[in-house]
């Protein structure tokens, strides 16, 4: 057997490093042009970054493991591809918008705790579903005996 692809794993891997270096970019550049090595010195401006991108590394790691999971579980479909695509737009969203972008922050937000939900909600019924699909047997609620 040879290797497992997972195609909607591995883009959105990717795009969320891409991601976590344009956030880690964008608060290095206000640290440089604020002189504030460590900490955030006070600064608005840095702090807002700061909890951007502490905020994408708080949902990411969730995120990329339930995508990983499902679609190792059920395979690759449309409705993963846009919950990966969703994702990706609402940090980028939810940064700008905390740089000021009118509804950014909020939308960004919405939208991350609603794939959090949703993935995480799908992930936690498809060990009792997903096994008919495959014809295995099913996870049972009701211990045997």
């Amino acid at each position: 057997m040879g290797p497992i692809l997972l195609p909607i794993a591995l883009v959105s891997a990717g795009a969320a490093a891409i991601l976590n270096l344009w956030l880690a970019m964008r608060t290095g550049a206000i640290r440089r042009q604020s002189k504030v090595s460590i900490g955030d010195g006070g600064n608005e401006a840095l702090i807002r970054r700061m909890r951007a991108h502490a905020n994408f590394i708080e949902s990411a790691p969730f995120i990329l493991i339930l995508i990983a999971l499902i679609e190792f579980t059920n395979g690759t479909s449309l409705w993963l591809w846009v919950a990966s695509v969703l994702f990706v737009l609402a940090r980028v969203a939810h940064a700008l918008g905390m740089d000021g972008m009118r509804l950014g922050r909020e939308l960004g937000t919405l939208v991350t705790f609603a794939l959090l939900l949703g993935l995480g909600g799908y992930a936690v019924t498809l060990p009792f579903v997903a096994p008919a699909m495959h014809g295995v047997p099913a996870v049972s609620a009701v211990p045997a005996g």
